[in-house]
């Protein structure tokens, strides 16, 4: 795994790209200590989440799971619950931090994404895909179910049915296919992806602190509130927005330049 600083914002680069980038026992702890340093670093504004080409991910380490996994809870006095806890606090860890962060991530998906990876991709905030962009939900062919947050989403995103209709038929999404179900922000050509992940970083680092930290947990939050709930989670947090600095000279900006061109 590579990082790349950039100003206000940092590129990690899952890196193992002869493998497709699988996500190993060693990596996954490694990225997920690395999300935790960002996330805590005060000058740090948004995260690029990217594979090195040819792929995104590739998903759980297939080799990792025949060699270490099924051993571990045949073997392993804790049973299955031992791989249940590496669900939940390392892969599990890495969404809930990717979600539960006021900061911006932007998920730059070059290539195939696939089990776990394409959830880790999905977590993020926006997903910017290149034309190269491949989405495989072949869960069931490897007798595995989605994980890591992965079918509320698509369920919210897909609803009930379609979502069934991609985890029995383990479809391969194009990138236009994504974009047409709503399952990605945009599609670019490959040589512009990180331009165009770098960008959206940009775009949030140009608003004011607060706007991105009070808006990303809010729009988390009312997705599964009634609206009665959302609206008053809104009006509590619009009257502190009146308050500073960056609305008011926004505001008063905005009236200088029409008294202007009046």
């Amino acid at each position: 795994m590579t990082l790349e600083r950039r100003d206000m914002f940092v590129i990690v680069r899952l890196n193992e790209p002869e493998a497709l980038n699988p996500l190993s026992g060693p990596l996954t702890v490694q990225l997920l200590a690395r999300l935790r340093e960002l996330v805590s670093d005060p000058d740090v504004r948004a995260v690029i989440l990217t594979g090195s080409d040819p792929a995104f991910s590739s998903g759980g380490d297939l080799r990792a799971m025949a060699s270490t996994v099924h051993a571990l809870v045949d073997r392993s006095p804790e049973g299955a619950t031992a791989m249940w806890r590496w669900i939940r606090y390392e892969f599990g860890g890495v969404v809930r931090l990717i979600t539960g962060t006021d900061k911006l991530f932007v998920a730059a998906v070059n290539g195939a994404a696939a089990g776990v990876g394409l959830a880790f991709g999905m977590a993020c905030d926006l997903v910017i895909a290149s034309e190269r962009a491949r989405l495989l939900t072949a869960f069931g062919r490897i007798g595995l179910i989605p994980e890591a947050g992965l079918g509320w989403l698509l369920t919210r995103r897909l609803g009930y049915h379609k979502t069934m209709e991609l985890l029995l038929s383990g479809a391969v999404l194009s990138a236009r296919e994504a974009l047409a179900l709503g399952l990605v922000n945009e599609v670019v050509p490959h040589d512009q992806l990180l331009t165009r992940a770098e960008h959206w970083c940009e775009r949030a680092i140009g608003l004011p602190r607060h706007a991105l930290e009070m808006a990303k947990p809010l729009l988390r939050s009312v997705a599964d509130m009634s609206w009665d709930q959302a609206i008053v989670m809104e009006e509590f947090a619009q009257p502190m927005c009146f308050t500073t600095r960056a609305h008011r000279d926004a505001v008063n900006a905005t009236l200088r330049q029409r008294s202007g061109s009046a």
